[in-house]
């Protein structure tokens, strides 16, 4: 049964835990992007209007709700820095999901409760940032940028454009 302290886990879950994950998420990117010279970045976290914003960092009002890296350029820019950049905040979410289980397992962090729903969060981000995909609004996974980007050689953008859509198909080249 779901019950008071249910739903004050949940509110903890998606007010403070979500946000914290989100932001570890694109500080992957950040740093990835550092390795290959990135130019003029910045985090955002959450949606709607600008809260505050502080050096690169900017919070907006519904800060448990996205969260996004955005950069000019990069001085090395290349596949291979693109493949890393978006495997980065996989990876940054696998590396902290990790590294908690292994503090809880040995015992070395309090409110297991708290840790949990930070590893549940952390895989989740993982999981769907992996999947090679177009979310509804047609923004691709990062596992769909990166298929791309090995397979076709191009990343996908915010369209709505599939690269396998251009790839003939077996009628098309009877006709």
């Amino acid at each position: 049964m779901f019950g008071f302290v249910d739903f004050l886990i949940l509110a903890m879950s998606v007010f403070i835990i979500l946000p914290i994950v989100s932001l570890f998420r694109e500080l992957g990117y950040l740093i990835a992007g550092k390795i290959f010279g990135v130019k003029k970045a910045t985090i955002t976290i959450g949606s709607g209007p600008k809260l505050l914003r502080f050096g690169m960092f900017e919070v907006r009002r519904f800060y448990f709700m996205y969260s996004w890296c955005h950069y000019d350029s990069l001085e090395r820019d290349s596949k291979i820095a693109h493949i890393f950049i978006y495997a980065s905040p996989i990876l940054s979410n696998l590396f902290i999901a990790l590294g908690i289980n292994a503090l809880l397992a040995n015992d070395l962090l309090e409110y297991e409760t708290f840790w949990n729903q930070f590893i549940f969060y952390a895989f989740y981000f993982m999981l769907f940032d992996a999947i090679p995909m177009y979310y509804p609004d047609g923004q691709p996974s990062n596992g769909r940028v990166i298929y791309d980007l090995i397979r076709y050689g191009k990343r996908s953008d915010f369209s709505r454009e599939d690269p396998q859509m251009d790839v003939p198909s077996k009628s098309d080249e009877e006709e």
